[in-house]
């Protein structure tokens, strides 16, 4: 009966291991699909106020050209941060049409256009924000 004990007792002990270590395993991998699911929205929420501020440089363009450029910009380096953060398929085709929208516009500006058509930078934005909330 002893021997019969001890035997379930290192039965338990071992299942009760391997319990442990698929919990840690799927709780780090939970977790790290949340944490870039949570970049992924800040990211998106800067691009989000980067475009805001995009809309507004063109209505004030006349007064101070530098603004758009600045808020392209801005959304270009918060693109790298998603881009280089995600894997997901939805998540870096939004990020490459916004990345278009953005050079679109850039190429407006740069050939003279001072009030372009941000509505495709708008809408990717909006894509990017749809892909990105868990």
């Amino acid at each position: 009966m002893a021997t019969s004990r001890r035997r379930r007792s290192r039965i338990a002990t071992v299942a009760a291991a391997i319990a442990a270590v698929g919990l840690t395993a799927g709780l780090t991998t939970g977790c790290d699909a949340v944490s870039k699911a949570m970049d992924c929205v800040q990211t998106a929420d800067a691009i989000a106020d980067s475009v805001t501020e995009l809309q507004q440089a063109v209505e004030s363009a006349a007064n101070d050209p530098t603004q758009l450029e600045e808020s392209l910009t801005s959304i270009d380096k918060n693109l790298d941060k998603i881009g280089d953060k995600t894997d997901d398929a939805d998540v870096n085709k939004a990020v490459d049409d916004l990345q278009t929208a953005v050079t679109n516009v850039r190429d407006a500006v740069k050939n003279g256009d001072e009030t372009p058509d941000i509505s495709p930078v708008t809408d990717a934005a909006g894509e990017l924000t749809k892909v990105c909330t868990p």
